[in-house]
């Protein structure tokens, strides 16, 4: 697929989504402890391949616990990211992943999957773009790739974010689209390495046409919440479906999925 001459729009606008129903993301969870997959039943299985999880904005890697120890329990080696609250200046965010990153390839010798939500996939893909030797796939969860867009309530603690990296003497543009640093650059072109992006239409915290690369064949819609996408039973099949898809023994010839 081409390359948008600007794939990251720098501007930000608030987007009319429904913010209610993410009050709807603890039915998912209920939703996902019913369901066999996430006792391992009927998911392809990993083969030991590093997977590091990347939580969204305002978000620990607490929240991604299950997430975690779900992608051990199929067979893969899962890292939390390590980079603290997700509330920092972009390349300082992307500098601490490359540390996980880093860490997951001496582990394992091979190329680590990236599984993000929210912001955590923007860190995901920008990390990617900037050192694709090291990374296997992305895998994004209702991340805004294609600029931020989200419901005024998150905008406002985008803004205030912002005010503190800047009273700490951040660059100027430090937390918008026009930061010249390296990893809000690297949003401008696709990661070259395997991608998708899951989404849902009924997000209630960022406009989903932000979140899709407007390909048949890397975009993947599911039911639920924003949040909720991190305990979406649809959203773990996929996740399985693609990390056996994306990957294979070392020194096997690379197939199309």
């Amino acid at each position: 697929m081409p390359t948008p001459p600007a794939y990251f729009h720098q501007d930000e606008r608030p987007a009319g989504v429904p913010i209610w129903r993410e009050t709807l993301a603890g039915l998912e969870w209920l939703s996902l402890h019913a369901s066999p997959i996430f006792y391992g039943w009927g998911a392809k299985r990993g083969d030991g391949a590093p997977v590091v999880v990347v939580p969204g904005f305002l978000g620990s890697d607490l929240y991604l616990l299950e997430l975690h120890c779900w992608l051990g329990r199929i067979g893969y080696r899962a890292y939390l990211s390590r980079i603290g609250r997700n509330a920092e200046c972009i390349d300082l965010l992307v500098d601490r992943l490359f540390e996980t990153i880093d860490r997951a390839h001496e582990d394992t010798g091979r190329g680590v999957h990236l599984i993000g939500h929210s912001l955590g996939g923007i860190l995901s893909r920008a990390a990617a773009t900037r050192r694709p030797e090291r990374i296997a796939s992305v895998i994004t969860l209702g991340s805004p790739f294609r600029g931020i867009r989200s419901h005024p309530l998150i905008m406002g603690a985008t803004t205030a974010v912002r005010a503190r990296l800047q009273r700490q003497g951040r660059r100027r543009d430090c937390y918008t689209g026009r930061c010249g640093c390296d990893s809000v650059r690297a949003l401008q072109t696709l990661p070259p390495v395997p991608q998708i992006a899951i989404y849902t239409r009924s997000d209630g915290i960022v406009d989903w046409r932000a979140c899709v690369n407007d390909d048949r064949e890397t975009d993947f819609e599911v039911s639920g919440t924003h949040v909720g996408l991190v305990f979406n039973p649809a959203v773990y099949g996929l996740i399985a479906a693609r990390l056996a898809a994306a990957t294979r023994p070392s020194g096997a010839p690379t197939t199309s999925t």
